[in-house]
């Protein structure tokens, strides 16, 4: 009798190496684990995630590289956004796994297998984003999630792993780390708490720089294509270019307090060196080339999409309603922005665009009037007082 077959959705984790262990031991599957590179591994990372996999059992391993598609079909529109979860979190986990979800959905309408597996707990938000994205993308097929279904400890997935053969560092490490694009999640004893925040030793980037260095970011139509004169052939490549210089500094490192899918309030440290420098970046330029318009009303949209993505609800059709509305927004959003990057800190100086709209052919804001006169003034602010007039006489007692 022919095998079922499953798509694991592989990190190399204890989690997800218990689950390649247990689908094929336990359930008796085919098991083909999946890896979905969204900014996270290097080329050699990625040789030992592989024969990690097949040392586990699996009958084929693939690993895919969706940094340029992660960046197209969402990073793009964070920076377009300048979406900070409640004004602090680039959103860098919640974007990753809805493209990873994607991606492995793809992979499994592909092969025809018969199920997906991954590796998610039943008390985080990843279970909600996974799950959602495979119903709606392969309705017909099985979800399995056996760390979530069976509620296993840590140490019950060790001694599983261990009864069948396979030894792995075990060694819990202090803190947790998820490296991606677009940022890296660091969770710890600290981030359970209300008060304490996390040592310098957590973030995986420690301090190089000491002097303060420039930085020269352009951007064309809101994407980033330049970074100090230097031009790439994929925003991915200057994103990448700007992490390394900012990164040196310990720039971008926080904690994100929110509200979890699942009801409760979450806390979690990161550091985006990256996407802290170029969303202010993009945002300056915003400043200097939309109207005042345009960007109360790209704030309230971006706020939106965020929180959508957060909630995965990437798939909803409002979120490329809303896509289109920012990429028609940058049509004006090109130039270059100048940062002075120092320990800890970031300086944004100014920018330079052709579609700078603080132009002193019209007037130079309290010291000279150009495109308008006094009286031009005094008529405005007559018909502009007269409702607040109105209410206030009569209302006056």
């Amino acid at each position: 009798m022919e095998k079922k077959k499953v798509i694991l959705a592989f990190s190399g984790g204890l989690d997800t190496s218990y689950c390649a262990k247990y689908l094929s031991v336990t359930l008796g599957y085919e098991v083909y684990a999946v890896t979905v590179n969204t900014g996270g591994f290097s080329k050699e990372e990625e040789k030992e995630l592989e024969k990690k996999a097949f040392n586990l059992g699996v009958k084929e391993y693939r690993c895919v590289d969706a940094q340029e598609d992660y960046y197209n079909s969402c990073v793009k529109y964070l920076i377009f956004g300048n979406v900070l979860k409640n004004n602090t979190y680039p959103l860098s986990v919640s974007a990753e796994r809805t493209v990873q979800a994607q991606e492995i959905a793809k992979y499994a309408i592909e092969t025809g297998v018969d199920a997906i597996a991954h590796g998610s707990t039943g008390a985080g938000n990843d279970q909600v984003r996974f799950d959602l994205i495979f119903q709606v993308m392969c309705p017909e097929m099985e979800i399995i999630t056996p760390i979530r279904d069976m509620n296993l400890s840590r140490e019950e997935e060790i001694e599983f792993l261990k009864n069948h053969g396979y030894e792995m560092e075990f060694h819990k490490a202090q803190y947790s780390v998820n490296k991606g694009l677009w940022g890296t999640s660091v969770g710890g004893k600290e981030t359970l708490t209300s008060r304490n925040s996390l040592p310098e030793t957590a973030f995986p980037s420690q301090i190089k720089e000491t002097q303060s260095s420039e930085l020269e970011i352009e951007f064309k139509n809101g994407e980033i294509t330049a970074v100090n004169g230097e031009a790439f052939e994929h925003p991915v490549y200057a994103i990448q270019k700007v992490e390394e210089l900012a990164s040196a500094y310990g720039i971008g490192r926080d904690i994100h307090v929110g509200d979890t899918i699942v009801g409760i309030k979450g806390r979690v440290g990161f550091e985006a060196a990256a996407a802290s420098v170029i969303i202010k970046a993009h945002h300056l330029l915003e400043k200097h080339t939309l109207s005042k318009y345009q960007q109360m009303m790209k704030s309230q949209l971006s706020d939106w999409y965020g929180n959508w993505l957060h909630e995965a609800l990437f798939l909803d059709p409002v979120m490329r309603n809303i896509e289109s509305f920012l990429t028609d927004s940058q049509k004006m959003v090109s130039g270059k922005v100048f940062v002075t990057l120092h320990p800890y800190r970031f300086v944004l100086n100014g920018i330079e665009s052709d579609h700078d709209l603080m132009s002193d052919k019209f007037g130079s804001y309290g010291e000279a009037n150009r495109a308008w006169t006094g009286e031009d003034v005094k008529g405005y602010t007559k018909i502009v007082s007269n409702s607040l007039n109105i209410y206030h006489q009569i209302n006056s007692k």
